[in-house]
């Protein structure tokens, strides 16, 4: 009984001691608390006069990460002052070197975290592109809808959003489509070889101009681009607006009206056409069996022939493949699509 008195006594005093040190540093935390609420509101202060002057600047967003930036180190400074004050033993040069030495094993831990916070801080300094540009990631394609620390936000043109890391943009190559006022636009028509290529270019072009969409300048011009296998083709480019509804909008127009000028100037708008011949070189009159074909290399000693057969007096052939089979050598076909407009 007299050791459980004994250790009782103990445990009451350590509680007094424990108490009377907490009364005796109360003001103190008071005090801590004051100042970590008063460096909290200057921090936000901070964020909102920040934003307020860059909101109408056109770099926006950048203002937009440097006041949250500008808040998390008031924050921070403030809680380092607030320990300094409940534990004037504990220095802030004691904190920031403790710091220091787990920094590096949390670099190590979320380095792709890291990696999309310092891509997104150098894509919103760069500028590469802006809220409401247009631009093409791998196979994403949309409207820039938000450029922030870790990802960027794009909303697609049906409607779905993409959320992209940042290291992944700043490390890859994307297309701006809306980087410049304008965009060209092309399209190949094809016209058949009795056709005259000025007269359906002057066609063409007059087609073009004047539409409502299609920029005057630069002016729209055609080009020949290929002499095709059934049809010469003809290139015709145009600039618009950059922005993806004016690029496809202009097409639509565009593409009816050179469609309806050429079948009013009856310019031949060929399908493809494709010729297949049905014969057999290996026949002993059929040509120079000297000369490289089907089958055999050039050279002076060919390889017999498969067929025995000849050409009689009227053209008609004779012979056959070792049992007197007929010869169908001169069979040719000729495919190729509908009518041409």
């Amino acid at each position: 009984m007299q050791n459980l008195s004994a250790d009782m006594s103990v445990l009451f005093r350590s509680v007094n001691v424990m108490v009377e040190g907490f009364f005796a540093s109360l003001p103190m935390l008071l005090i801590a608390v004051v100042v970590f609420v008063v460096f909290w509101l200057l921090s936000r202060l901070a964020r909102a006069l920040i934003m307020k002057a860059t909101r109408n600047h056109t770099h926006a967003n950048v203002g937009k990460v440097i006041g949250r930036l500008a808040q998390w180190a008031i924050i921070f400074i403030g809680l380092l002052v607030a320990l300094s004050v409940v534990a004037p033993s504990i220095r802030p040069a004691n904190i920031l070197s403790v710091l220091g030495v787990g920094g590096v094993a949390i670099g190590f831990a979320f380095k792709d975290i890291l990696q999309n916070f310092v891509a997104g801080i150098l894509l919103l300094l760069r500028e590469p592109f802006r809220v409401g540009d247009q631009i093409i990631y791998k196979e994403f394609e949309g409207t820039v809808e938000e450029v922030d620390t870790r990802a960027t936000l794009i909303r697609t043109y049906d409607g779905r959003r993409v959320i992209i890391p940042n290291g992944d943009i700043y490390t890859n190559a994307i297309t701006v489509n809306t980087a410049f006022a304008s965009r060209r636009s092309q399209y190949d028509i094809g016209i058949g070889y009795g056709d005259d290529i000025e007269h359906a270019r002057a066609v063409i072009l007059g087609a073009i101009i004047g539409l409502e969409g299609v920029l005057e300048h630069p002016a729209a011009d055609v080009v020949v681009s290929d002499l095709a296998g059934s049809s010469i083709n003809l290139r015709a480019r145009w600039w618009t607006d950059a922005a993806r509804s004016d690029v496809v909008t202009s097409q639509d127009r565009v593409l009816t009206a050179i469609r309806n000028a050429c079948a009013e100037a009856q310019i031949d708008l060929p399908y493809p056409t494709q010729v297949t011949l049905f014969h057999d070189q290996t026949d002993a009159d059929d040509g120079d069996r000297t000369r490289q074909r089907e089958g055999w290399p050039a050279g002076d000693n060919p390889p017999p022939p498969g067929r025995g057969g000849g050409v009689d007096a009227v053209g008609r052939f004779s012979g056959g493949i070792g049992n007197g089979a007929p010869d169908d050598r001169q069979q040719s076909e000729v495919t190729h699509g509908p009518p041409s407009t």
